[in-house]
């Protein structure tokens, strides 16, 4: 079941904000997409936007005949409308009668066309005192899903963060936003084809254990921004001391910090003279970017055996048993053996093969 709105009276030259703000309540609130009467191209491409920054999958399409858009629906359509039967009498009853099927919602402006009211199954006001058409749909969207919608916000690569004071928003970089932050940084071609490589795997991997595909993305290609400052033991500290300073959330940040073979302990890390907690990777995605991380030797696939020969000429055989471990943990979650990927030789973008 999706939730569509209807914008009827649009006029783009005087309402873009007011529909810009329907928009984006019915995008915040449950809703799926928006129809606008009146073509608008510059108002489009502001809602897709915020939803590319936001996150999810809220459509939107202008300059189309409400009449048109009604027909489409089998599911109950609502005209919100002051001059309608108070809506919470209603409200059960268009949520029984929309199981399984989309529902459409009518909002317009002062003077909307008799034959809206006509077509629409229920004519239904949130108080037939004046206000706008944003907190009209506000309101019946929260009464509709009880106010469950709140609890499954959409996510994109901006997140804001809730604080008591202030605000604070991180950024889950894309793909051309990583890279410009490598080169920012200082990285050469060589990093930039091995964070490639390594991407190229943990996506495959990620969408096999429907891992969450930016934060893999965004942490597979960030891994070694570190190596721009050093390349010891503590390159994934400095990787993540990197992404901190830029705001870079926090899932893709641990994702760095964790991703040095599979991962190190509060112990090692006060040996090795690191600050004093646990590396050792703990989501889905931290493990994934570690372990393909493991399968890559500068921008070679490389089988497991070879990484774990290496480790174990240094004398390393807890990492060497980690690492197992990790690989077999992958396995099972993802169905798939991470040492049967391959991976091609464009390192222009990681993302090539699912465009």
């Amino acid at each position: 079941m999706g939730i569509y709105i209807l914008r009827v009276g649009h006029r783009p030259f005087r309402d873009q904000r007011l529909t810009t703000h329907v928009a984006l309540a019915a995008r915040a609130l449950g809703g799926s997409g928006i129809y606008i009467d009146e073509k608008d191209d510059e108002l489009e491409e502001r809602i897709r936007r915020i939803s590319l920054e936001f996150g999810g999958n809220f459509s939107v399409e202008s300059g189309l005949k409400p009449e048109r858009v009604i027909s489409r629906f089998t599911g109950p359509v609502v005209h919100l409308t002051m001059y309608g039967l108070p809506f919470q009498d209603k409200i059960d009853e268009v949520r029984k009668e929309s199981e399984g099927k989309d529902i459409l919602i009518v909002v317009g402006s002062q003077k909307v066309p008799f034959s809206i009211y006509e077509k629409s199954k229920y004519n239904l006001s949130v108080t037939n005192q004046p206000h706008s058409e944003v907190s009209a749909l506000a309101v019946f969207l929260d009464r509709f899903y009880g106010g469950k919608e709140l609890e499954t916000q959409p996510r994109g690569h901006k997140i804001v963060v809730p604080m008591e004071r202030g605000k604070s928003v991180y950024l889950i970089p894309n793909e051309r936003e990583c890279l410009e932050i490598l080169r920012e940084e200082g990285a050469d071609s060589k990093l930039v084809e091995h964070s490639l490589a390594v991407g190229k795997i943990a996506m495959e991997l990620a969408l096999r254990c429907h891992a969450d595909i930016d934060v893999v993305r965004a942490g597979a290609l960030l891994h070694d921004v570190g190596r721009t400052k050093s390349h010891g033991i503590n390159h994934a500290v400095e990787g993540g001391a990197i992404l901190n300073r830029r705001e870079i959330a926090p899932v893709v940040v641990s994702i760095v910090e964790r991703h040095i073979g599979a991962g190190i302990d509060e112990k090692e890390a006060l040996e090795l003279g690191l600050p004093p907690r646990d590396y050792t990777p703990r989501t889905l995605e931290e493990k994934i970017v570690a372990q393909a991380d493991n399968l890559v030797a500068g921008k070679i696939k490389i089988p497991l055996e070879k990484t774990l020969q290496n480790y174990s000429r240094k004398g390393l055989l807890a990492q060497e048993d980690r690492i197992m471990r990790l690989q077999e943990e992958i396995k099972t979650i993802c169905g798939i053996d991470p040492d049967s990927i391959s991976i091609s030789d464009d390192y222009s973008t990681i993302d090539s093969d699912r465009n």
